[in-house]
Protein backbone atom coordinates (compact mmCIF):
# COMPACT_ATOMS: atom_id res chain seq x y z
CA UNK A 1 0.00 0.00 0.00
CA UNK A 2 1.11 3.37 -1.36
CA UNK A 3 0.71 6.48 1.47
CA UNK A 4 0.53 9.69 -0.60
CA UNK A 5 2.43 12.73 2.00
CA UNK A 6 -0.36 15.06 3.16
CA UNK A 7 0.70 18.60 3.49
CA UNK A 8 0.46 19.84 6.90
CA UNK A 9 -2.43 22.90 7.39
CA UNK A 10 -0.85 25.92 8.74
CA UNK A 11 -2.48 28.35 11.52
CA UNK A 12 -4.32 30.36 8.56
CA UNK A 13 -5.94 27.21 7.32
CA UNK A 14 -6.89 25.55 10.47
CA UNK A 15 -8.92 28.80 11.39
CA UNK A 16 -10.35 29.25 7.59
CA UNK A 17 -11.36 25.44 7.89
CA UNK A 18 -13.26 26.28 10.95
CA UNK A 19 -14.51 29.79 10.16
CA UNK A 20 -16.32 27.59 7.23
CA UNK A 21 -17.17 24.82 9.20
CA UNK A 22 -18.97 27.07 11.77
CA UNK A 23 -20.52 29.22 8.92
CA UNK A 24 -22.06 26.18 7.10
CA UNK A 25 -23.20 24.54 10.54
CA UNK A 26 -24.96 27.87 11.37
CA UNK A 27 -26.23 27.85 7.78
CA UNK A 28 -27.37 24.15 7.91
CA UNK A 29 -29.40 25.09 11.66
CA UNK A 30 -31.26 28.06 10.20
CA UNK A 31 -32.69 26.90 7.18
CA UNK A 32 -33.69 23.61 9.41
CA UNK A 33 -35.14 26.17 11.97
CA UNK A 34 -37.29 27.79 8.92
CA UNK A 35 -38.03 24.85 7.07
CA UNK A 36 -39.84 23.55 11.37
CA UNK A 37 -41.30 26.54 11.28
CA UNK A 38 -44.02 25.12 8.77
CA UNK A 39 -44.76 28.70 7.07
CA UNK A 40 -44.98 30.29 9.89
CA UNK A 41 -43.27 33.87 9.90
CA UNK A 42 -40.92 34.05 13.01
CA UNK A 43 -41.04 37.70 14.78
CA UNK A 44 -37.56 39.18 15.66
CA UNK A 45 -35.78 36.31 14.61
CA UNK A 46 -32.29 38.17 15.12
CA UNK A 47 -32.66 38.61 18.84
CA UNK A 48 -33.75 34.82 19.17
CA UNK A 49 -30.87 33.52 16.82
CA UNK A 50 -28.53 35.96 19.29
CA UNK A 51 -30.08 34.47 22.53
CA UNK A 52 -29.59 30.84 21.32
CA UNK A 53 -25.91 30.99 19.81
CA UNK A 54 -24.43 34.08 22.57
CA UNK A 55 -25.18 31.72 25.56
CA UNK A 56 -23.57 28.41 24.95
CA UNK A 57 -21.02 30.63 22.86
CA UNK A 58 -19.84 32.40 25.99
CA UNK A 59 -20.14 29.37 28.12
CA UNK A 60 -17.98 27.80 26.03
CA UNK A 61 -15.25 29.95 26.28
CA UNK A 62 -15.52 30.67 29.96
CA UNK A 63 -15.17 26.63 30.56
CA UNK A 64 -11.99 27.41 28.17
CA UNK A 65 -10.71 30.03 30.03
CA UNK A 66 -11.35 28.37 33.23
CA UNK A 67 -13.75 31.08 33.80
CA UNK A 68 -10.87 33.75 33.52
CA UNK A 69 -12.85 36.99 32.77
CA UNK A 70 -9.65 38.72 31.64
CA UNK A 71 -8.41 35.96 29.90
CA UNK A 72 -12.24 35.47 27.70
CA UNK A 73 -12.69 39.09 27.44
CA UNK A 74 -9.32 39.26 25.60
CA UNK A 75 -10.21 36.27 23.45
CA UNK A 76 -13.54 37.70 22.52
CA UNK A 77 -12.46 41.27 21.86
CA UNK A 78 -14.86 42.46 24.49
CA UNK A 79 -14.31 44.58 27.51
CA UNK A 80 -14.40 43.03 30.84
CA UNK A 81 -17.91 45.02 31.95
CA UNK A 82 -19.07 44.05 29.02
CA UNK A 83 -18.49 40.40 29.54
CA UNK A 84 -19.59 40.02 32.60
CA UNK A 85 -23.03 42.10 32.07
CA UNK A 86 -23.71 39.62 29.08
CA UNK A 87 -22.90 36.27 31.86
CA UNK A 88 -25.51 38.27 34.17
CA UNK A 89 -27.46 38.24 31.49
CA UNK A 90 -27.62 34.39 30.60
CA UNK A 91 -27.02 33.60 34.28
CA UNK A 92 -23.27 32.33 33.46
CA UNK A 93 -21.83 34.25 36.60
Amino acid sequence: MIRKKTKKKTVAEKRNYAKKSLSNDVEKAMKRYLNDLNGHTPNKLHDIFLEEVEKPFLDVVMQYTDWNITHASTMLGMNRATLRNRLKKYKLD
